[in-house]
């Protein structure tokens, strides 16, 4: 342990937890979905005013249940049974009513999308306010201070289904802090930031922190949060299994740490790879096309231009990340390779043919970064079979697919019943079942622990050893260094 590392550990607790007022608390409290095995069991916490408490683990050990249980969507928009006591300061949360209990807790989901009442940004910050009955003063002045702290002024009147991933996570986050509430409730707030933005986010969080603000956080991407977290619970098979301090995480091992679900804590520099041009790297016979060729290629949304005169060849065998910074235009330019999106110039070619962009649905494989969206049948063996014939030969492969991404026991479950992370997963899967030579996933390890991100990097592997080329968007370092071949920033 350094000594700044040390001096990190003290930083915000001058105040002792026990000697602060109490923010929130559940006592035994344990949570079932309407239909469905108990996920959280027999959890009591305390979350003192100022402190920041993240809730860490593996994919599926029930941080969301409890960030839903704080918040109040367990039990009421997400149907199920609530047993125990929740208190939001001193009030029991029964008694309070539903909009009491959103203006005293402000949440941010892991699909920002999934949240959003407003067509434009403005307004959908604007929204939480407006919603809670505030004068028109109060929610212009609230608006224009949370848009100013992430730096949104320039998209205010953008539609926000033209935002890039990470926008809309900021634009989520925005709104929350809107009414100023007591305790803010995220999970997984930085699966779609660039490095740049979740440093931007730990620098925000902990201001609000230092003004009084309460925290809990779910989360497996833990360096943006080192200087602001108090605690550090981990999570699994739905109980609070040992809390840890930010010693405790700054030390432990590689190895314990991916066992606790933990993503490094340190900030991890972007891998220095090949760009795919420079590279005559091919599993293919050297006479045959690259698998995919873009050229001067230009996206723009009415007279905004996104970017333009992109040019990347990418072989078969290839791994590619596509990086830059948020709102560089990467989910745009993945969903033009998908054919969901028409280009305004330039000419994209597969294994040597000339694509329109009803071609490229055919041929490439897109797989969003919002998940919840591509999911059509009521178990998770059955979507990963749902665009091939159900012969032997692709029930034997789908085993070993959903095998390969940990996903085999939970096969008979509906797919809406999984975490993020699983989903995430689930995706990918249907990915490598299909006949797509050419697969383009967005932001594929977004809410992924430090597990299952070293899967789906094997999985994505073992794709590319069987000759597909792959592009994926991602902000994740770790995961760039763990499989990527080559890396491609868009500018």
């Amino acid at each position: 342990m350094t000594a700044g590392a040390t001096s990190r550990t003290t930083l915000h607790r001058t105040v002792p937890h026990e000697a602060r007022a109490t923010a929130a608390s559940l006592r035994n409290v344990s949570f079932a979905y309407k239909n469905a095995p108990e996920t959280v069991h027999d959890v009591s916490l305390s979350v003192a005013s100022g402190e920041c408490v993240v809730l860490c683990g593996p994919s599926g050990s029930g941080k969301t249940t409890l960030v839903r249980v704080i918040n109040g969507l367990a039990g009421s928009y997400c149907k199920g049974t609530t047993e125990g006591v929740v208190t939001l300061g001193e009030c029991d949360a029964t008694d309070l009513e539903q909009w009491e209990r959103a203006e005293r807790v402000g949440s941010v989901f892991q699909d920002p999308s999934s949240q959003f009442f407003s067509s434009q940004l403005a307004g959908e910050v604007a929204f939480t306010c407006e919603n809670l009955g505030y004068d028109h003063e109060r929610v212009v002045a609230a608006t224009d201070q949370a848009i100013s702290a992430f730096s949104l002024d320039s998209l205010r009147k953008i539609p926000n289904d033209s935002l890039s991933s990470g926008q809309k996570q900021k634009v989520a986050i925005a709104s929350a802090l809107g009414p100023r509430p007591q305790l803010l409730a995220m999970d997984e707030p930085s699966s779609n930031l660039d490095e740049e933005a979740a440093v931007h986010l730990g620098r925000t969080l902990a201001r609000l922190k230092a003004e009084g603000l309460s925290m809990v956080i779910a989360e497996h991407r833990l360096a943006y949060l080192m200087d602001v977290a108090d605690r550090f619970l981990l999570v699994r098979d739905g109980r609070i299994e040992q809390e840890l301090s930010r010693t405790d995480v700054f030390a432990a091992s590689d190895d314990l740490r991916r066992s606790w679900g933990l993503r490094d804590p340190r900030r991890t520099a972007r891998p220095k790879l090949p760009h795919p041009n420079e590279s005559a790297t091919k599993l293919s016979d050297a006479t045959e096309p690259p698998a995919l060729e873009m050229r001067g290629l230009r996206a723009a949304y009415r007279s905004n231009r996104i970017f333009e005169d992109v040019s990347l060849t990418v072989e078969a065998g290839q791994i590619v990340a596509l990086t830059g910074r948020n709102g560089a235009g990467k989910t745009t330019l993945a969903r033009i390779l998908g054919g969901l999106k028409k280009t305004q110039a330039g000419s994209i070619r597969v294994h040597g043919r000339t694509c329109s962009y009803r071609d490229l649905r055919r041929r490439v494989w897109f797989g969003p970064n919002d998940v919840k969206a591509e999911f059509f049948t009521p178990s998770v063996k059955e979507e990963a079979m749902l665009l091939v014939k159900p012969d032997e030969t692709h029930k034997n492969r789908a085993r070993g697919i959903l095998h390969d991404l940990d996903l085999w026991e939970l096969r008979e479950q509906h797919p809406a019943t999984l975490s993020g992370g699983q989903k995430q997963r689930l995706s990918i899967a249907c990915g490598l079942m299909s006949d797509r030579t050419v697969l383009v996933f967005d932001e594929p390890t977004s809410g992924l622990d430090a597990l299952n991100m070293e899967v789906v990097a094997g999985a994505l592997e073992t794709a590319a050893r069987e000759g597909r080329a792959i592009i994926v968007v991602t902000h994740d370092n770790e995961f760039i260094g763990r499989c990527c071949t080559h890396i491609f920033e868009l500018e």
